[in-house]
């Protein structure tokens, strides 16, 4: 499906609930598998969860999660772990060329058998679930935090929790913290000193119920929209003031970008400042990789230039985010260079009309591009890949006043 975005709107005014955190309700997932007297609320509608709940849920011996990279990293940890369970992990093309050896060599060192079916290094990967007594591990810090996330997730349960020790520069901290909090909610010790992180075991967990928060990485389009707009005042449900997610950084990043962000209660309304003159933006996104493509469209929208940079973990997402941002930035017009881990815009006011937007099956880009549609015509291909993370969010954008026809 391939929609045709544009709009006359220049003034932005609704109010919109936004689905839970993928990252958050992903991890809760996980943790209720493992002591299933957690009840969780607000959980995210999204593809990956519902390709999370599934794998969790069910028996067979293949199991398949498709484009889902968290469910990929998660999984390989849980049904390590998981005594007497033999699987086969596997998903999409794209996924089979996505790293898991990191994970897979941690997981080992600590005494779980997997092997890989194909080529080494990635999936599908068999895993053949095995009682875990080692505790010490040594991981590479600098790849995925997703990778650390899955050991600390499966880690109240191993017989003698874990101790990690993290190599080099650590990768997206916000994310560990997260994870870190979780086990903290349910009352499972743990501790995060220098590059060591200890996980304690706890066999058991009081009943009790975790709201999920509404997912900042979504939340992002419409601090965009809100950028790129003339006027805007854009409510936002649920979210937190103080929240555990790395993209809450948002606010912030945004404030260079004329957004004033305001809290009452769990609503945060976006505002344009009124006298914003918009100029060339740095931002070092080590901790906050998954806003880049988002951030690079605004700038183009407001005709600024930026430098982004700690961009290196956008390599292996569901595509190459900087090459396929290089190519899209391309046939707008943009002036765009990229490296291994940063990018650069040029600033300019010429943004070419009816572009065709490629989505390399990825739904950051699908949703990082349609904010232009308020300076001009764009055509996003690939559609419905949004589903991924925020199945609502073409009706939600609607909403705005932004006109969307099937093309």
């Amino acid at each position: 499906m391939n929609l045709l975005l544009q709009s006359s709107q220049s003034n932005l005014q609704a109010q919109i609930a936004v689905t839970g955190s993928k990252s958050e309700t992903n991890r809760l997932l996980l943790l209720q598998a493992l002591f299933p007297n957690i009840t969780l609320a607000n959980t995210s509608n999204s593809d990956d969860s519902e390709v999370m709940q599934k794998a969790l849920k069910g028996n067979e011996e293949i199991v398949d999660i498709h484009h889902a990279g968290t469910a990929m990293r998660f999984l390989t940890a849980y049904f390590a772990v998981n005594e007497g369970r033999e699987v086969v992990l596997t998903g999409s093309q794209r996924m089979t060329e996505r790293p898991i050896k990191v994970l897979v060599e941690a997981l080992q060192q600590l005494g779980a058998q997997i092997s890989y079916e194909n080529e080494v290094g990635y999936p599908p990967i068999r895993i053949k679930g095995q009682k875990i007594t080692t505790s010490k591990v040594n991981i590479p810090a600098n790849v995925s935090s997703q990778y650390i996330s899955a050991l600390l997730l499966v880690a109240p349960k191993l017989e003698n929790g874990i101790e990690i020790t993290l190599g080099g520069e650590i990768t997206s901290i916000p994310y560990i913290k997260m994870t870190l909090a979780l086990l903290n909610d349910l009352d499972v010790k743990t501790s995060f000193e220098g590059n060591v992180i200890t996980v304690y075991p706890k066999q058991e967990v009081e009943s009790k119920v975790m709201t999920v928060e509404s997912d900042w990485s979504s939340a992002s389009y419409f601090f965009s929209l809100a950028a790129v707009a003339d006027n805007a005042a854009i409510s936002l449900t649920s979210y937190n003031e103080t929240s555990l997610q790395g993209d809450s950084a948002l606010v912030e990043i945004y404030k260079q970008m004329g957004i004033d962000t305001h809290f009452d209660g769990n609503k945060m309304t976006l505002v344009k400042q009124s006298n914003f003159k918009p100029e060339t933006v740095n931002f070092e996104l080590n901790n906050t990789p998954d806003i880049a493509q988002t951030i690079v469209v605004t700038c183009l929208g407001l005709g600024i230039g930026c430098h982004l940079t700690g961009l290196h973990t956008l390599k292996i997402k569901e595509t190459d985010r900087l090459e396929a941002l290089r190519i899209e930035l391309t046939k707008l017009g943009a002036n765009i260079s990229v490296t291994n881990d940063s990018l650069t815009l040029v600033a300019s006011n010429n943004i070419n009309h009816n572009v065709t937007i490629a989505t390399y099956n990825d739904h950051r880009m699908a949703m990082a591009f349609a904010p232009l549609a308020l300076k001009v015509p764009i055509i996003i291909e690939n559609a419905e890949v949004v589903s991924k993370s925020y199945p609502d969010f073409w009706s939600d954008l609607k909403s705005l006043g932004i006109e969307i026809s099937e093309k």
